[in-house]
C-alpha cells in the first residue's frame, strides 16, 4: 500500500514538474533574422530580392532565371545581389550590367549603352535602337 502511494504520488509530481512552462521558450526553434533584408535604394525593401536556400540551410542572394522575349528565344539572366550585378546570356554572349537605382518595385542595372530595367517577372533591355521586352518563364 504505501508503495502504491508512493508511485502515484511520484508520477504525480513528475507530471507536473515537466508540464512547467518555460518562459525561455524552445531552444530548437530558429528564428528568423531580419537583418539580412536587402534596401532598396530609397531605403524601402526591395521586392526585387528573393533568397535562395541551400541545402546547409544558409540563405544567399545570387539567383537565376531564364526569361523568354517576344521572338521565343530564352535568356538566362543572374542576379547577384551581393556584387550588385546582373548577368544576362544569350547566343553564348554574357554581358555583365551593374545595378544603378532600385526603387523597391523596379530596379535598373545598366553598362555602356545597356540599360535594363527589372519589374515584377518583367524585364527590359535597351540598347541604342532595340528594346527587347522579356518575360521570367518557369522552366
Amino acid at each position: 500500500m504505501k508503495k502504491g502511494i508512493f508511485i502515484a504520488v511520484a508520477t504525480i509530481s513528475l507530471s507536473v514538474i515537466s508540464c512547467k512552462k518555460s518562459e525561455s521558450g524552445n531552444k530548437n526553434v530558429l528564428k528568423s533574422d531580419s537583418s539580412e533584408v536587402i534596401l532598396a535604394d530609397n531605403g524601402k525593401v526591395d521586392s526585387t530580392v528573393q533568397y535562395q536556400t541551400d541545402v546547409n540551410g544558409k540563405k544567399y542572394i545570387k539567383t537565376d532565371y531564364v526569361y523568354k522575349a517576344t521572338d521565343g528565344s530564352l535568356v538566362k539572366v543572374v542576379f547577384n545581389y551581393e556584387e550588385k550585378t546582373m548577368s544576362v546570356r544569350s547566343n553564348n554572349k554574357t554581358f555583365i550590367l551593374n545595378k544603378v537605382e532600385s526603387t523597391g518595385n523596379e530596379t535598373t542595372y545598366e553598362k555602356m549603352d545597356m540599360k535594363a530595367t527589372v519589374k515584377g517577372d518583367s524585364l527590359i533591355l535597351d540598347q541604342g535602337n532595340n528594346i527587347i521586352q522579356l518575360v521570367k518563364t518557369k522552366i
